[in-house]
């Protein structure tokens, strides 16, 4: 006797289908945070730009006023206010410019020059004075009033004078130099004696012969023109 075994087809869907899941709805879907984008700021670059035109400029102002200039003294600028240093200013006579800038951008403008002997000076805090005329004196006398009149303890640091350092001991020198005119009445009046006249000509400072060998050709150009 046969037994036949008979299968029949299972109802239920295999494992695998029934444990697959797919997201319909859109809050289903895992989403990206949506983060700001960081771009750099062009403003630093501006600034620095900036930073340098001016730097630039410093130097060329310095430089502009190294022409013609027979005196470049530094000043000890901390302790100024600005009231004071602007009355300062006005009462420097034309011939004199007074500029604050710092101590690198001066040392750049001056590198290779006879006023690089003023390197000594580049410390602290300085405004510097620019002397565009011979009489040395009558340029520092107004800064000495000032600062007896406002009782300042800010004195000069040192100047270059025909490219000699001086340090803030040496400036009695540089105070009580003769004028123009009282080293023409000297010289002058010493080439009347040619013998002591010419030795003392040839003692005195190049600064001195030179300008008494101005005048004295001036001299003679108005009594030849007067004859």
């Amino acid at each position: 006797m046969e037994i036949a075994l008979l299968s029949f087809p299972s109802s239920k869907p295999p494992l695998s289908q029934t444990l697959t899941l797919k997201p319909t709805a859109p809050f289903l879907r895992p989403s990206k945070p949506n983060l700001p984008s960081f771009r750099p700021s062009p403003f630093p670059s501006i600034r620095a730009a900036i930073s340098r035109t001016k730097k630039e400029e410093t130097v060329e102002t310095v430089k502009t006023q190294l022409e013609n200039c027979y005196l470049l003294a530094a000043v000890e600028y901390k302790g100024f206010t600005v009231q004071q240093f602007q009355d300062l200013r006005r009462s420097l006579p034309e011939t004199s410019k007074l500029l604050v800038a710092k101590n690198t951008l001066v040392l750049k403008a001056i590198e290779g020059t006879k006023w690089e002997a003023l390197k000594p000076c580049m410390k602290g805090m300085n405004a510097w004075l620019f002397v565009h005329t011979e009489e040395i004196p009558d340029a520092i006398k107004p800064y000495r009033t000032f600062q007896r009149e406002k009782k300042l303890e800010n004195d000069f640091t040192g100047a270059v004078f025909e490219g000699k350092f001086y340090g803030p001991g040496d400036f009695k020198q540089l105070e009580n130099m003769p004028t123009r005119a009282e080293v023409y009445a000297k010289l002058l009046g010493s080439l009347q004696s040619p013998a002591i006249g010419l030795v003392s000509t040839l003692q005195a400072p190049a600064r001195d012969v030179v300008m008494v060998l101005k005048a004295y050709v001036k001299k003679l150009e108005e009594e030849s023109g007067g004859s």
